[in-house]
């Protein structure tokens, strides 16, 4: 009969990715350090051993270990002495305490849960019981390192943000200065007629254009564009049309037109050509208003279109006040859009007031417009002020009266007749 081979069941061995716990045994008594020592080791964590706080302590802060099994009574200092100083030190990671009690009642309870433990045991302690909360310790440790883990992507993540939108910040800044280089003159002298521009984007860069330039001896074309939108794209925009109104005579729409005749472009026919080029060779969803006028700076005569725009304002030398036009289809919408033509005689002492709805929807607390009626107060209340003091003043009052909170950029173009008092020049003293 042949002798059977006895086989001896190996120790189960840890998983190979399962984290070794550091588990710290205190307790004067070292009979029962080492009872728990042996149990804890078969269940594979690292144990280590202190016969006093003291001697916890110091190992604390040599090993930082992940689970404190302390008992309560212990000469000197006790186990709740252990737990609050355990809590007060720094550490690395969260680090579950458990008490070791002879009788739990709960006054004990909660006596160490104001110290900070986490988990009692009455001795006698099984050995199931022990590895039992010691596993829900360590699911406990588990979340928290998982959580640990996402905060620390987590603050990586929003540092590679704050990385990102400086450099975002750092090219709008410049965006912004180079639009508002788009704007090469923000005023200008024609014979008696006095222009100034206002140009203030709400963000870094905005979708507000205005301007002008000469054509011929008499004339001044001026323009005045608000794109939908505040962001690059139609920022973007806003830097082809300028090219298209205030760069060379060969680029300038209008100068180029204008070469063929004196009267071969109109402000209309203007309009009508950007709305073609914005439906035919632009892929996009944009669209902006506009007004373009030509002024006739020898006799005072003003043709102007108005494309959606919000209406010009008129001040006239007796201090009377009316909008004009009615409104007049965007450009970029329609195909075959119906724009408003205005023609009107400027005399010595009148303005005209060209805004965009960042002025004329500007919006108070309560939500009320600004409105036309304010545009008009506006002008009324500073009709002893021009050029660009006044435009200051209007910048100044929309913003008071939307409380700092404006959403939308803001341009303006004043046009003044200036009296002939005001354009003989001071005799010099």
């Amino acid at each position: 009969m042949k002798r059977a081979n006895r086989q001896t069941s190996p120790s189960p061995k840890p998983p190979a990715a399962r984290l070794l716990r550091r588990v710290l045994v205190v307790s004067h008594n070292a009979a029962q350090r080492r009872i728990f020592a042996i149990q804890l080791r078969r269940a594979h964590y690292d144990v280590h051993e202190a016969a006093s706080v003291e001697e916890a302590l110091h190992l604390c802060q040599r090993i930082e270990p992940d689970i404190v099994l302390s008992d309560w009574v212990m000469p000197e200092q006790t186990g709740l002495d252990l737990c609050r100083a355990f809590r007060a030190s720094a550490r690395s990671n969260y680090g579950y305490f458990v008490l070791l009690t002879s009788a739990r009642d709960a006054e004990d309870i909660s006596r160490g849960l104001e110290a900070g433990a986490d988990d009692f045991l009455t001795k006698p302690v099984m050995q199931q019981e022990l590895l039992a909360r010691l596993a829900a310790g360590e699911r406990i440790l588990r979340v928290e390192e998982e959580l640990r883990a996402s905060n620390a992507q987590l603050r990586a993540a929003l540092d590679r943000l704050r990385e990102t939108q400086a450099a975002i910040d750092r090219d709008l800044r410049e965006a912004r200065k180079l639009q508002q280089g788009l704007v090469k003159e923000r005023s200008g002298r024609f014979g008696p007629i006095q222009l100034s521009l206002l140009l203030r984007p709400a963000g870094h860069i905005g979708g507000d254009l205005v301007g002008f330039f000469p054509i011929g001896e008499d004339r001044v074309g001026i323009y005045a564009l608000d794109v939908s939108g505040h962001g690059v794209t139609a920022a973007l925009l806003t830097a082809q049309l300028s090219v298209h109104l205030s760069g060379s005579a060969d680029q300038n729409v209008a100068l180029r037109a204008a070469q063929t005749g004196t009267d071969a472009v109109s402000p209309a026919a203007l309009a009508h050509f950007f709305n073609n080029m914005m439906l035919e060779e632009m892929a996009t969803d944009t669209y902006y208003t506009m007004i373009y006028a030509e002024l006739n700076h020898a006799t005072g005569r003003l043709r102007m279109v108005q494309a959606g725009h919000p209406h010009p304002v008129l001040q006239r030398a007796d201090g009377s006040v009316r909008p004009l036009g009615n409104g007049g289809m965007p450009i970029g919408v329609f195909e075959k859009p119906v724009f408003d033509e205005i023609e009107l005689v400027m005399e010595p002492g009148d303005r005209l007031l060209i805004c965009s709805d960042g002025i004329t929807e500007a919006t108070n607390p309560a939500g009320r417009l600004l409105g036309d009626d304010g545009v008009e107060a506006i002008l009324r209340t500073n009709a002893f002020l021009g050029g660009h003091v006044f435009l200051e003043s209007m910048a100044w009052s929309v913003s008071e009266y939307c409380r700092g909170e404006r959403q939308d950029d803001m341009s303006a173009v004043l046009i003044e007749f200036l009296a002939p008092a005001e354009t003989v020049p001071l005799p010099a003293r």
